[in-house]
């Protein structure tokens, strides 16, 4: 099986078991070997979509509708695949469909991490190096976002945009292009110390009362980086940190 088509590369050695391994393998050949078209099979997504994902799309409904009547942008930092961007995006398309204000908007490398900082260093993730999670999606996601372009409502003006390269100098220069901008919502999963930190600093000053900063690593011991961030910035005792009672690793703070 090439590496691409690994059903565990993006796993956690460690934190999963046999049987969770055992299930993605399967999962994947069941999904390739099952009746219906791929289009047919995506209409059916509950039979294939791990718990997990669904768990963490529920959390992204319900972060999206604490801010369903804020003003703003959503910045999602880190794409990876595209997942979690798109979930944004359909979200925004279903529950305010003429809200074309509302930019999706999307940082990351699309070519895994840029060197790490000291901080980072006691990340016990594999991943946690310079070129981890390396994923190209960046002409993929163009495609994804012109097919979604063409299934909703004012669908000629642009509203998921892309911003590709180290977060760190992009934020910055984005900003000083696009001074309009408010943030409704950051989400928060570049994982390392630095671009949280670049993050955090540009963006939540344009944050309003009533927007929500998510997090996807806090308090994770497999990206200290994140949590780093957060306290050499706004700092947690500054914030009213919740998360869903459902979901492990996503947490999430409404600003007052």
């Amino acid at each position: 099986m090439s590496t691409e088509n690994d059903p565990s590369r993006f796993t956690e050695p460690g934190r999963k078991t046999a049987a969770d391994l055992d299930y993605r393998v399967r999962m994947q050949e069941y999904f390739d070997d099952s009746i219906g078209s791929v289009l047919e099979k995506l209409e059916n997504f509950a039979k294939y979509v791990p718990r997990q994902r669904l768990t963490n799309f529920l959390s992204k409904y319900e972060i999206f509708k604490r801010i369903l009547n804020v003003q703003g942008s959503i910045v999602e930092c880190g794409v990876l695949f595209g997942g979690g961007l798109m979930a944004w995006a359909q979200l925004s398309a279903i529950l305010e469909p003429v809200n074309y204000q509302r930019q999706i908007l999307g940082f990351d490398t699309f070519s895994g991490f840029p060197e790490l900082d000291s901080e980072d260093k006691p990340g016990k993730s594999h991943f946690c190096q310079a070129g981890g999670l390396n994923v190209d999606s960046y002409d993929d996601m163009l495609k994804c976002i012109e097919l979604y372009d063409t299934n909703r409502f004012l669908g000629h003006l642009p509203k998921v945009k892309l911003v590709r390269g180290d977060a760190c100098s992009t934020i910055p220069e984005f900003l000083e292009s696009n001074p309009q901008l408010v943030v409704s919502l950051l989400y928060l999963d570049f994982d390392i110390f630095e671009p949280t930190k670049t993050a955090i600093e540009n963006l939540v000053p344009r944050m309003p009362k009533g927007a929500v900063i998510a997090f996807d690593e806090l308090n994770y011991e497999n990206f200290p980086g994140e949590t780093t961030a957060v306290l050499k910035t706004v700092g947690v005792r500054n914030l009213r940190i919740e998360r869903f009672a459902f979901d492990t690793f996503v947490s999430f703070a409404v600003l007052d």
